[in-house]
């Protein structure tokens, strides 16, 4: 079957058939998943029931392996291995999370816009995440196109953000929703780190906003003025024109790169309905800022 792909918005977004992610790919397949991501900056290839295992084998021809996906989970707490982000409503037995149970409550947080792993010193590159039980009513994936996002902003903003840094952490994605209760490990593990908040893409050459709810602080900015304005840099970029709502068919592998997409899923029936998502993750090629020294 020959390789399609037909957009599935204005500026993010493609459907991709002709491509079988249970078996090895070629470089021509490879190649034009990357050349296609380089475009759309999100594809959602149809009808691949996969195995965990082909979905890590897919995965890797696309970079290193994100380890630790499941991010502040301790071993002990996995249902998955710990290279894929369980982003299920499943406890470890597999049965439906329990409304106070802890992983859940961090879970709330794949509410707010984000990126995946900004919030470590080498973050994502792509992301692809396996719709193997989905959800009939509710639990759509929206995605929102940095690129075009920066596109729009003015001159002035352009000028102003061009050089500023942010800290990221877990610890204040969480902390937006009331979940405050981490371990003193956990804290450690969860250190700030810092990204550009303009970065550029590097097959591209296009400009996009790094943004994410994981970000606390402008670093050089008073807290509250930064927030205000990370605040208002969201509320810009997820306008409806950047943003596509993806309506989740059983089977459906969506791929997002990171450097140029923020996304979220939206709220669901979690405590009744069983809704199991496996996200496997791959870095990019370094950080995007110096690190404060230790």
């Amino acid at each position: 079957m020959p390789i399609e792909v037909r957009p599935l918005a204005q500026h993010i977004g493609a459907r991709m058939t002709g491509i079988d992610a249970r078996e090895p790919l070629s470089s021509t397949e490879i190649a034009a998943i990357e050349r296609a991501m380089d475009r759309h900056a999100v594809l959602v290839l149809p009808d691949q029931d996969i195995t965990d295992a082909q979905q890590l084998a897919f995965t890797r021809n696309f970079g290193p392996l994100e380890d630790g996906a499941n991010s502040g989970a301790r071993d002990s707490e996995l249902r998955l291995p710990v290279v894929f982000a369980d982003v299920s409503n499943l406890d470890k037995e597999g049965r439906v999370a329990a409304r106070d149970n802890k992983k859940r409550m961090a879970a709330l947080a794949n509410r707010l816009w984000h990126t995946d792993a900004s919030f470590r010193a080498v973050p994502a590159r792509y992301s692809i995440l396996s719709g193997r039980v989905v959800t009939s009513e509710g639990g759509n994936t929206e995605f929102a196109d940095m690129r075009a996002a920066y596109d729009a902003l003015d001159a002035r903003t352009k000028a102003e953000i061009e050089n500023l840094v942010c800290e990221h952490s877990l610890i204040y994605s969480r902390g937006q929703l009331g979940f405050t209760e981490f371990l003193p490990d956990e804290r450690v593990a969860m250190k700030p780190v810092r990204q550009r908040l303009v970065r550029t893409h590097p097959v591209t050459g296009r400009k996009s906003l790094f943004l994410a709810s994981h970000i606390g602080t402008i670093v050089g900015w008073p807290r509250p003025e930064a927030m205000a304005f990370i605040r208002d840099l969201i509320e810009h970029a997820t306008q409806r024109e950047f943003v596509y709502s993806h309506r989740w068919t059983q089977y459906d592998l969506a791929i997002w790169d990171n450097r140029a997409t923020m996304h979220r899923v939206r709220r669901f029936d979690d405590l009744h309905v069983v809704r199991d998502m496996r996200r496997t993750t791959t870095r990019s090629d370094g950080p995007t800022a110096e690190q404060e020294a230790a």
